[in-house]
C-alpha cells in the first residue's frame, strides 16, 4: 500500500530508526545511604552496657546492701522476733526471703539459721533456712554472672585462680556439694566464685540445697534448743556444727601441702 507522499507524485523519505541508544532510559541510581555516626546517646549506653561498668554496678550494690544490713541490726530478730502480723506460713515465707536477701548482703549465715530455729522451731525453721539459703545463692550467682564475670574471666590468670575455674566449670556439681558440706568455704565467696566459672545455674541450685542441709539443720536445731543448753539434741547440734569444720581444716591443709609439692 502507498501513503500519501507517494499518490501525490513525491518522493518519500525513510525516517531513521530510532537506535537502541535513543530508547534507554536512564534510570537514576540511588544515592549510598550513609550509616549515621554515633552520636553520644550510642557512645553512653556502650560505656553502661561494657564488662567493667557492669562490675562496678555490682560492687555498688553489694556494698550499698552491706550498709543498709548494718543500719537495720537483723541479728535483733534473736531478741524481739518477728512481727505478730507474720505468724505461721507467712512468717516461714517471709524470712526466707529476707534470709536470701542477707545472705547477698553478706550477712554471715550462722547467724540467720540460729535465728530461724529461735524463731519458728528446728521442722519450720529448717524450711525457711533452706529455702532462703536457695534463693540467696541464686541470687548472688546471677548478680555475679550478669554484671561480673565477663569483666572477671580474664583477670584468671593464676595457678590457683585456674585450678578453681577449672574445677567448678567442670565438676560443678561436686565440686560445690563439696564446698557447702564443708563449713569453712564462706558462703558468698563460694557464690560469686561459681558464676565466674563456666558453671550451669541448675547444678548450682541442686548442689547447694543437698549440700546445706546438714549444718543447716544443725546451727537451726541449735537454735531452736538454745533455751536447754545441756539437752542431747543442743549437744549434737554442737558436734554436727564443729566435726565437720574440723575434717574441713584437716583437708583443707591435706590439699595445701599437695599443691605445694607440685
Amino acid at each position: 500500500m502507498l501513503d500519501a507522499t507517494n499518490r501525490s507524485g513525491g518522493t518519500a523519505t525513510a525516517r531513521p530508526r530510532a537506535g537502541s541508544s535513543d530508547l534507554a532510559v536512564a534510570v537514576p541510581t540511588a544515592a549510598p545511604v550513609l550509616a549515621p555516626a554515633p552520636g553520644l546517646a550510642g557512645r553512653c549506653v556502650r560505656v553502661l552496657l561494657s564488662p567493667w561498668s557492669r562490675l562496678s554496678l555490682l560492687v555498688v550494690l553489694l556494698a550499698s546492701a552491706a550498709a543498709v544490713m548494718v543500719v537495720l541490726e537483723p541479728q535483733q530478730l534473736l531478741t524481739d522476733g518477728l512481727p505478730a502480723r507474720l505468724g505461721g506460713v507467712l512468717g516461714v515465707v517471709a524470712y526466707a526471703v529476707a534470709y536470701g536477701a542477707c545472705t547477698v548482703a553478706f550477712v554471715p549465715r550462722p547467724l540467720l539459721n540460729l535465728a530461724a530455729g529461735a524463731l519458728f522451731g528446728s521442722q519450720f525453721g529448717l524450711v525457711a533456712a533452706l529455702g532462703g539459703t536457695v534463693l540467696g545463692a541464686g541470687l548472688a550467682f546471677c548478680l555475679g554472672r550478669v554484671l561480673g564475670q565477663e569483666a572477671l574471666r580474664p583477670l584468671l590468670r593464676g595457678r590457683w585462680l585456674k585450678a578453681a575455674d577449672n574445677q567448678l566449670s567442670r565438676h560443678g556439681f561436686r565440686s560445690m556439694l563439696a564446698a557447702r558440706l564443708f563449713p569453712g568455704i564462706p558462703f558468698a565467696a563460694a557464690n560469686y566464685c561459681a558464676s565466674v566459672s563456666r558453671m550451669g545455674l541448675l547444678p548450682f541450685l541442686l548442689a547447694t540445697a543437698l549440700g546445706s542441709i546438714p549444718n543447716t539443720a544443725a546451727y537451726v536445731v541449735a537454735g531452736a534448743r538454745a533455751s536447754t543448753p545441756t539437752s542431747p539434741a543442743f549437744l549434737i547440734a554442737l558436734a554436727c556444727i564443729a566435726l565437720p569444720g574440723l575434717a574441713g581444716a584437716v583437708v583443707a591443709w591435706r590439699k595445701r601441702n599437695r599443691l605445694r609439692a607440685r
